[in-house]
């Protein structure tokens, strides 16, 4: 018992910041920096593919299909979230109250961190939507499958707001407290140095991974289809952002709606979380669709079978007789006047023959009566 107590006593009441946010690659032209904040995006978004692409392979979707499609989404992905972010958080970029004042040059600039959530996955769903065409292959099937995915990606990137020391909340005192650099450009201004803040980016990423549990678990009970697993996903991550994003404290546009003046994101994931019940809703009186599958009219297995086999009775039809050419066909078809024989050949031996002389070997010929011929080359001669 008093080892724990004394474990108990050693443990740090705080989180503490790391000190570290990433390293540098030397080049013969200088250096290449590599962003912690980088790597956890990354991460996450490996960990989601490898979710993902087993997931969609158990839905009998062609293989390979998955990379086919994320090479669209994940570049629409990344744009679209930056651009979010800059819209929702306007002032380092335009100034306050767009005034100008803001620096421009920050908008391409991710590695520094920013990257919303709605934009990412409204570009993203477009980009995949590019990659199902080409893939002949569902999206709703396809975002089903990749909803527990993106949400694993997303409590794996956050992490990177914990290496930014960015996005994190109000004063607290509780034991797990994140400390803040106080040198860091994003430590709040008059506030003591020893002053703790909610770790949003940890409330954020224990709450996506119960989530991947919970939708997983859904999903093998239910079956979902019709991209419901994919609404009750944002359902379920907006449900847990507005109150996580209640307690951030970094700068956001404010929007006054009903009398209520709140960030920007708390009202976006209000109405997604609407319209996400709505769709879910809408989509199960539906039904499971059917047939139940990942492929598009026209492009599933059967399809491709059956149009192959067509082209191979095609081929059939238009191809002749591989081992018996023209020619020799001509040459073993029955005369319809002196036999099998060829044309010259009977001519040629019927000139040989002297007149009133009995015909020898070549002379002989099978015809339709089957007799042999005994009278003279004029009566013999096949045509004509």
């Amino acid at each position: 018992m008093q080892t724990l107590l004394q474990a108990a006593v050693l443990v740090p009441a705080s989180i503490p910041s790391p000190d570290w946010s990433g390293f540098d690659i030397p080049l013969p032209w200088g250096s290449l920096r590599i962003h912690a904040y980088a790597l956890c995006i990354l991460a996450g978004i490996v960990l989601g593919l490898w979710l993902t692409s087993v997931r969609w392979a158990k839905r009998g979707a062609p293989e390979g299909s998955v990379w086919d499609i994320v090479i669209w989404a994940i570049p629409f992905g990344i744009i679209g979230g930056r651009l979010y972010h800059v819209v929702s958080s306007p002032d380092a970029y335009f100034g306050p109250g767009f005034d100008g004042t803001g620096d421009l040059s920050l908008i391409p600039q991710i590695q520094r961190g920013g990257l919303g959530i709605w934009g990412a996955v409204v570009l993203g769903a477009v980009g995949a939507w590019i990659g199902c065409r080409r893939s002949g292959v569902k999206l709703s099937a396809f975002v089903d499958a990749a909803a527990p995915g993106l949400l694993l990606a997303q409590a794996v990137g956050r992490w990177g707001n914990w290496f930014n020391q960015e996005l994190f909340g109000g004063p607290t005192t509780l034991p797990w407290g994140l400390q803040i650099d106080p040198n860091n450009a994003n430590f709040p201004a008059g506030m003591p140095a020893d002053t703790l803040f909610h770790p949003t980016f940890l409330y954020e990423s224990l709450w996506n991974l119960a989530g991947v549990l919970i939708l997983l678990a859904l999903d093998r009970r239910f079956h979902f289809r019709r991209s419901r697993l994919f609404w009750l996903y944002a359902m379920y991550y907006t449900l847990g952002r507005v109150w996580i994003e209640a307690l951030r404290i970094d700068d956001a546009e404010q929007i006054n709606l009903l009398g209520i003046t709140t960030r920007l994101n708390v009202w976006t994931s209000i109405f997604v979380f609407l319209a996400a019940l709505a769709a879910f809703i809408l989509l199960g009186l539906k039904g499971r669709p059917e047939p139940d599958t990942v492929y598009l009219a026209g492009h599933g297995p059967e399809t491709a079978a059956a149009a192959g086999a067509d082209a191979r009775t095609e081929d059939d039809v238009r191809s002749p007789d591989p081992v018996v050419s023209d020619s020799d066909s001509r040459d073993n078809l029955p005369d319809n006047q002196s036999g099998s024989r060829h044309a010259s050949d009977p001519t040629e031996n019927a000139e040989a023959a002297p007149a009133g002389s009995k015909p020898g070997t070549g002379a002989t010929a099978s015809g339709t009566s089957g007799s042999t011929a005994t009278g003279s080359a004029s009566e013999a001669g096949p045509g004509k």
